[in-house]
């Protein structure tokens, strides 16, 4: 069994090693192939997604080059001093993928998507192998804790099951508002706070004078003309960060122009890679026309990177980086030092943007009970993280306690590890969200895919 799980180690870190860039060109080109779109088009199509993601990979690392030393600078100037250093989703994903549980979880994932996907129990297509990793991490984290190797592939499926239904969920919202046309976004780190995004607007909208303030960049713009532009936005979004960041002159006007650079040039990104798409999606939906009429559109799974072009996500990420700063600071318990993770904001907090429509004012106010459960979750599963690394021979984890502020706060993978842990407070929420989950669809219905319940 060790030999049969090493060989296939082998070919996926040989197939991962090529990079998201190069997977997903050559995964589209055979989907496109499969749905009779032309060779010559199918090539072209698949060619410039991954221009375009090649784009968007480029300025989110300016954006994460920029805020990642602002945001450990802020670090500093706060004095804190906590034992869990955040080692970020990059090295996570590392240290996942060199464990035994990641191999598997790649033929497996895709197995539940085609089953799941003849049944008609999803829409989602889910080309982005490299984050199958997500799906590993939950099943690596109950591996670890019940030491029961089917165990965690068990719960590695039933969170992949879980994230395919949340991302045919948002898709419909998501297509209208980011633009995404027959994209889903099935990435565990961002989809898990959907239904809690949802939620928070649904109570926002009830309580008086609150629901009266609304803060999105469309009004931002047409109250301040020019300095309400995503461009002024983000330079000034930027000027402020490297501000509280303490940097000098030429530091502050740098981070400035970079993250103004991003605001403007990240949305364009996401339109070229639309543009290869879209002949690809289009063969999908002609397709199903023909051999299912009465079925609705299949989505295309994709890395959450394609929402980040929203100047809405990208803002309310920034306006979190120092309040997640000053509550690892002031939270009572809390061990996690949130560092590498900071740079990623925008990824965490941009379902729960999707949930509000863009409304940085109820993103924010709704991202920060999340965060404060990110931190507790993360400190709590620190010691298996350091374990984790120690065991794959991570770099810094030897002599240190390291976890994970995003991804290894994720609070589905946290319930999950819990039931499987036979944690009784975890069993007994079992019925208890599927009832909260069930009501936030039915009375966000209407918000979502402009339904009411005449139409169910």
């Amino acid at each position: 069994m060790s030999s049969l799980i090493s060989n296939i180690n082998g070919v996926v870190q040989y197939v991962l090693g090529f990079g998201a860039t190069v997977m997903l060109p050559i995964v589209l080109f055979i989907l496109a192939l499969v749905f009779k779109v032309k060779p010559s088009k199918a090539l072209r199509s698949a060619l410039t997604v991954g221009i375009g993601f090649v784009g968007i990979f480029a300025i989110f690392g300016i954006l994460t080059d920029n805020v990642g030393p602002a945001a450990k600078a802020m670090v500093v100037h706060t004095g804190i001093n906590l034992p869990a250093t955040d080692l970020g989703w990059p090295a996570l994903s590392a240290i996942t993928w060199g464990l035994p549980i990641a191999p598997v979880v790649i033929p497996m994932t895709i197995l539940i998507n085609v089953i799941m996907l003849a049944i008609g129990q999803t829409k989602t297509v889910d080309v982005d192998l490299w984050n199958y990793w997500h799906f590993a991490l939950a099943g690596t984290l109950v591996y670890y804790l019940t030491g029961n190797f089917w165990l965690g592939l068990l719960a590695a499926a039933i969170i992949t099951v879980i994230v395919f239904k949340m991302a045919d969920w948002a898709a419909p919202l998501g297509s209208k508002y980011f633009g995404l046309e027959g994209i889903s976004l099935p990435t565990v780190s961002s989809i898990t706070f959907w239904p809690i995004g949802l939620l928070g607007n649904w109570i926002i909208d009830h309580i008086p004078g609150i629901n009266k303030i609304h803060i999105n960049p469309e009004s931002v713009q047409k109250r301040f003309g020019i300095m309400g532009e995503p461009l002024m936005i983000g330079t000034i979004l930027g000027v402020l960060l490297g501000l509280l960041a303490g940097y000098d002159v030429k530091g502050v006007l740098n981070i400035g122009i970079n993250l103004g650079a991003v605001m403007f040039i990240l949305p364009r990104m996401v339109r070229i890679l639309m543009e290869g798409l879209m002949p690809i999606s289009d063969a999908v939906k002609d397709w199903l026309g023909k051999k299912f009429p009465g079925r609705k559109d299949l989505y295309i799974g994709l890395d959450i990177a394609v929402a980040i072009g929203s100047p809405a996500v990208i803002s309310t990420g920034l306006i979190l980086t120092p309040i997640a700063v000053g509550l690892a600071f002031i939270l009572p318990g809390n061990r996690t030092l949130p560092l590498a993770d900071l740079a990623n904001l925008a990824v965490f907090c941009s379902m729960i943007v999707l949930a509000t429509h863009g409304d940085v004012f109820r993103s924010v106010l709704i991202s920060i009970p999340c965060i404060i459960g990110d931190l507790y979750i993360a400190s709590a599963f620190a010691p298996v993280i350091t374990k984790m690394a120690r065991n794959v021979q991570y770099k810094g984890s030897a002599t240190s306690t390291v976890t994970s502020f995003l991804d290894g706060g994720n609070p589905l993978r946290y319930w999950l590890v819990q039931i499987f842990n036979l944690n009784i407070w975890a069993l007994i929420l079992i019925p208890v969200i599927g009832i909260i989950i069930w009501w936030i669809y039915k009375v966000t219905k209407k918000d979502v895919y402009g339904l009411d319940d005449s139409n169910n």
